[in-house]
């Protein structure tokens, strides 16, 4: 099964509400990336062990670790989880960047170092997470 066919099949077996949430956010970063790398994390590690939300990524971002090691990973990803939903951006530098630029004019949303999350893209102002996407995938809004 190639990764749009299991970003498909994860976006199917949601709720019918966070269905329709996810489909229009993936939607939308398609439009304002639509050469992005594409990425589905099933939630588990290498051992079958779940350690996380499944959750869909876009583009690309080299992490570095501490210990020197680095690798290749998504630079936004979207996650439904038991409260709503996550969107992830990966590779900042500056832990305030997100809740400085857009926290203010997002909408209901808990913003962390890498993390915003909502009950619902209701709660949102979507002009400001496209935004947040097109600067996060380097294109332009």
């Amino acid at each position: 099964m190639d990764v749009r066919e299991r970003i498909d099949g994860y976006i199917g077996e949601q709720s019918a509400a966070k269905r329709q949430q996810l489909l229009d956010l993936h939607q939308r970063i398609l439009e304002i990336s639509p050469d992005a790398r594409l990425w589905f994390l099933d939630g588990r590690d290498d051992s079958g062990k779940v350690v996380s939300n499944p959750s869909i990524g876009y583009g690309e971002v080299a992490l570095d670790y501490a210990n020197g090691t680095s690798r290749t990973f998504y630079r936004v990803g979207l996650s439904a989880n038991t409260s709503g939903l996550s969107i992830y951006v990966m590779g900042l530098k500056d832990k305030t960047y997100l809740s400085e630029t857009y926290g203010a004019r997002l909408g209901k949303a808990k913003i962390t170092g890498y993390c915003v999350r909502f009950r619902s893209v209701n709660d949102l102002d979507l002009q400001v997470l496209e935004a947040l996407f097109a600067d996060a995938l380097g294109a332009q809004a």
